[in-house]
């Protein structure tokens, strides 16, 4: 149990990259848990946001993507496949010609999730609310994150709607952080470099 949550209700939880991290690949990184169980996980990391613009490689999703309308890396892994993420609009969920999969999530996680169908085409009413494209995952095998989370690698913390959505994906560590309590906050400021102090 990880601060009164079972580990198999992590789906929809932040993992937020403390400075014992040590990897580059999630330095300062959020990382929304998509599946966790026995077998591993699977997240996407919110917060690298790249150059490249979505309409670049799927034209027909850019009309749906959140600002900024740009390529995320959602993780070191098989960095050459495209995963979608929407926010499916209320009451969508019974239709079937939908191009979207509904993603189960805790009860009290960021709300609605779907992964999306990149090959299709979304149509003139996909039901989606927010799109953002990315490439790559971050995964975890069996036992793998509860070890880094023992090590104190990660911090688990609630998502809301914003953390998934919000222009200025740049900031979102310190901005999660910073909503926190205690000494939690204060971790917000620890420098980029701390034997520059």
């Amino acid at each position: 149990m990880i601060d009164g949550v079972t580990d198999r209700a992590l789906a929809g939880r932040l993992l937020v990259a403390t400075p014992v991290i040590g990897d580059p690949n999630f330095d300062r990184t959020v990382v929304l848990l998509l599946d966790h169980g026995d077998d591993g996980a699977l997240g996407l990391v919110l917060n690298r946001p790249t150059d490249v613009d979505v309409g670049e490689s799927l034209p027909q999703w850019a009309a749906l993507v959140t600002d900024p309308a740009v390529v995320f890396v959602g993780g070191p892994v098989e960095q050459a496949a495209a995963i979608g993420l929407g926010r499916p609009t209320p009451g969508s969920h019974d239709r079937e010609d939908r191009p979207w999969s509904p993603i189960p999530l805790a009860a009290d996680g960021p709300g609605p999730l779907a992964t999306l169908d990149l090959s299709a085409d979304p149509g003139p009413d996909p039901r989606l609310e927010d799109v953002r494209v990315f490439v790559g995952y971050a995964g975890w095998g069996a036992g793998q994150l509860k070890a880094e989370l023992d090590q104190e690698a990660w911090l688990v913390l609630p998502a809301v709607g914003s953390d998934l959505w919000g222009d200025a994906p740049e900031e979102l560590w310190h901005r999660v952080l910073r909503r926190q309590r205690g000494s939690l906050a204060w971790l917000s400021l620890y420098p980029p470099d701390p034997s520059g102090n």
